[in-house]
């Protein structure tokens, strides 16, 4: 920041650089001292603003002429009684009453200086610097005063006409204080012009539309936003009534403190918009309103992209459909399935027994859909007790309940708004959550745990299950309602005991997760073992096995000895031969594994259903692992 000291005469200029020369201001900005008296220095001034100077500095008529042409703050340096009194002694003998010409008011009484002294001293305040001759003389001829004492213009202007002028000279301290005060004025304008930019950056940087008021109902701002949406420039608009230019959109009323309608959605050029209005008020008084206009649509927009944001993990699906296998005739007809799945909107009930890939042919859909950019979310459902899948699910407010996070939380439908929320294991859903669930359903929206409002989302829904819907229902352990509105599409996935043919691609692609490992391959004996066993995991089993042989097996291809000793070592019943046997004996394997699987491995209740004793049971297993 530049402050300009304008000096009317040599003095100030010789105080002035006294006081720089001592060095001890510590103003970080410049400090020039130029010379000009009156319109001299009005010059010097004017070219100093357009340089950039924040502070001007001058004196008496000077300082009074450029206050009134430029628009930064002018300090004038005060005129002191040590000032009049040096000024008093340069005259020498003096008779009569002093004049002392000011251009404007200062503090001291002069009269009171001049009883101090025995010396009769008459204050003459000049109104107009440019009629200094005509006034003083007319005040000094009517007050009877014969010395006067003045600033350089005064002298410059008075002395030819006869008149006996002193010079009143501003001493160093005068000049310093000056500066000082200069300097803090600057400082105050620096920082109220880097609020104003700030302010300005603010208000036309912000994606709302801003526009404000003041309490005649003339527009003062106009940000670029609010162009956009009334199509008006603010060169158009600013300093006009409000009423001439936009229709009425209930700002005039915040003036009157009218507390109506403070909040409202309108449509301005077929677009919608969320307004909310607020007064501006200075203590008590209303001196202007502002109005703040968000557009609906991309207020979506942003909503969606902070729930992303917030919540990165877990919103992404990774598996495509060219990743399922498909060497089978009913993986063949599944991935057709999900190809006409994805181009509709519909609830998909998902079933298959545990670990058969449901929730990768979940993640087929969505990315074969028009939401494949949106988020896709899932949970399941057995795995959270009630009260934490409800607000998992549907989110809570601050304070909803002992421990609630402070600001309240987003539900998993929240994030997966246009996107897809995959609800596994939904047959162990609690009845009280499925009744909230149900209303998502059927009215598009959500509300949090403790809120009184509603929140619009528009996700579509996957849910898988493990077990007999109907059987559920019929128990009434889920409802049928919900069921009805979830069956609206249904994809059943086969078990892997269904589908050998395609453990050989499912192997490789385990093979394929780990490039750096010192298995490399897997021998065709190998893999027409596996697709001899009967995989009460799927999937998932069958990952596990080739993952824990992988870490085992010397390499560098697994060979069928390794996947005999992992079967066995792990407790799996081996299969030698499933599908080129059909005898009575491999029919009795095929009965015995379909009971253990459909109790789960429940030796009682086994051997309940096969009608023997559980030693006969573990017989019959011991004898089934035998090579």
């Amino acid at each position: 920041m530049k402050i300009t000291i304008i000096a009317p005469m040599d003095n100030i200029m010789d105080a002035a650089r006294e006081v720089l020369a001592q060095n001890d201001l510590h103003w970080p900005g410049e400090i020039e001292v130029l010379p000009g008296l009156l319109e001299a220095g009005l010059e010097q001034a004017c070219q100093a603003v357009k340089r950039g100077t924040a502070v001007i500095i001058s004196r008496g008529g000077t300082a009074t002429l450029i206050a009134k042409h430029v628009d930064v703050p002018v300090v004038e340096i005060q005129v002191t009684a040590f000032d009049i009194l040096r000024a008093l002694k340069s005259m020498g003998h003096v008779s009569g009453t002093v004049g002392v010409i000011f251009m404007r008011r200062f503090l001291f009484e002069c009269e009171k200086l001049g009883d101090l002294l025995g010396i009769p001293i008459q204050e003459i305040f000049i109104d107009n610097e440019l009629r200094i001759e005509e006034e003083v003389l007319e005040k000094a001829g009517r007050q009877g005063i014969g010395t006067l004492l003045g600033d350089a213009s005064a002298v410059k202007l008075l002395t030819p006409r006869g008149l006996k002028v002193g010079l009143i000279e501003s001493s160093v301290e005068s000049v310093r204080k000056a500066i000082i005060e200069a300097g803090n004025l600057a400082d105050v304008r620096r920082r109220e012009r880097e609020k104003a930019e700030l302010f300005r950056t603010i208000i036309d940087t912000s994606a709302d539309g801003i526009i404000a008021i003041d309490k005649n109902e003339q527009i003062t701002i106009f940000n670029p936003a609010i162009e956009r949406i009334y199509q008006l420039s603010g060169s158009e608009v600013i300093g006009r009534k409000i009423g001439d230019m936009i229709p009425d959109d209930g700002l005039r009323g915040c003036l009157t403190g009218d507390t109506g309608e403070r909040e409202s959605v309108r449509r301005v050029n077929n677009r919608v918009f969320a307004i909310r209005r607020i007064p501006i008020k200075l203590g008590e008084d209303i001196v202007g309103a502002i109005a703040n206009v968000q557009d609906v649509t991309q207020l979506q927009n942003f909503e969606q992209l902070v729930r992303q944001k917030l919540n990165k993990k877990g919103l992404v699906a990774k598996v495509h459909l060219e990743q399922l296998s498909a060497a089978s005739g009913q993986m063949k007809v599944i991935k057709e399935r999900v190809r006409q799945y994805a181009a509709n909107d519909a609830t998909v009930l998902i079933t298959g027994e545990s670990g058969t890939g449901k929730e990768w042919v979940a993640q087929s859909i969505h990315n074969l859909s028009l939401r494949q950019k949106g988020p896709f979310v899932a949970i399941n459902c057995a795995a959270l007790p009630e009260s934490l899948l409800e607000s998992e699910l549907f989110g809570y407010e601050e304070g909803a309940f002992t421990g609630a996070k402070k600001g309240g939380k987003s539900g998993l439908f929240e994030l997966a708004h246009n996107g897809t929320i995959f609800l596994d294991e939904i047959g162990d859903m609690p009845l009280s959550v499925q009744a909230r669930l149900l209303r998502v359903l059927q009215e598009k929206e959500v509300m949090r745990l403790g809120a009184d409002s509603v929140i619009p989302v528009n996700v579509r829904i996957l849910a898988a299950t493990n077990q007999d819907m109907m059987h559920l229902v019929d128990e009434r352990k889920f409802r049928a309602d919900l069921y009805y509105r979830l069956d609206v599409l249904r994809l059943h996935i086969p078990p892997l005991r269904e589908r050998v043919e395609d453990i050989p691609e499912l192997v490789n692609r385990f093979l394929e997760k780990s490039p750096h490992s010192h298995i490399v391959g897997i021998t065709a004996e190998a893999v027409k073992f596996l697709q001899k066993q009967f995989w009460r995991g799927n999937i998932r089993e069958l990952e596990n096995v080739i993952e824990r042989i992988k870490l085992l097996a010397p390499g560098p291809f697994i060979e069928e000895r390794m996947v005999r000793e992992e079967l066995s070592a792990s407790g799996h019943i081996l299969h030698d031969d499933i599908a080129g046997h059909t005898g009575p004996d491999m029919t009795e394997r095929h009965k015995l594994e379909q009971i253990l699987f459909e109790e789960k491995y429940n030796y009682t209740q086994v051997a309940k259903r096969l009608g023997i004793s559980r030693t006969t049971l573990w017989r019959k297993l011991r004898q089934r692992q035998k090579p």
